[in-house]
């Protein structure tokens, strides 16, 4: 009967102490994954906000306007540059027929504006799109 009591303090003893150690080495703020300390921070997100934007799913393929209303062009896909500034761009889709002779080229994204639910790039047109270099995909 005294061993029987003994089992359940020691087991309780030993959780007390693991518990003790990982609090210990859990920090506040700090991240651990595998014992080792990882640099990520958390950023508090306005969630609610974020949900009324526009996912890049849904903004694929959509038609690019001039301020005039024309059609200048396709939002074929983002792309977030490699750096540290991490800039993303939209890569646009003009000219051709059926996908046939289109020219892609990237715009920075922060130049595109979303107006009533409609894709603009103010001051461009089909053929200042046209006379950018063309963007080419990096193979895989």
């Amino acid at each position: 009967m005294c061993n029987m009591q003994i089992k359940p303090l020691a087991a309780r003893a030993s959780l007390l102490a693991a518990m003790t150690l990982m609090y210990g080495l859990a920090a506040p703020g700090a991240a651990y994954a595998q014992g080792a300390p990882q640099a990520v921070t958390a950023k508090r997100t306005d969630v609610v906000q974020l949900a009324s934007g526009y996912r890049a799913s849904k903004l694929t393929g959509v038609t690019v306007y001039n301020r005039n209303k024309d059609s200048i062009g396709t939002l074929d896909d983002l792309i977030v540059s490699p750096g540290a500034e991490r800039t993303t761009y939209a890569i646009l889709s003009v000219g051709g027929f059926l996908g046939m002779g289109k020219h892609l080229v990237a715009v920075p994204f922060n130049d595109l504006q979303i107006e009533n639910r409609r894709v603009v790039l103010s001051d461009a047109t089909k053929q200042s799109l046209e006379s950018l270099p063309e963007f080419k995909y990096a193979p895989d």
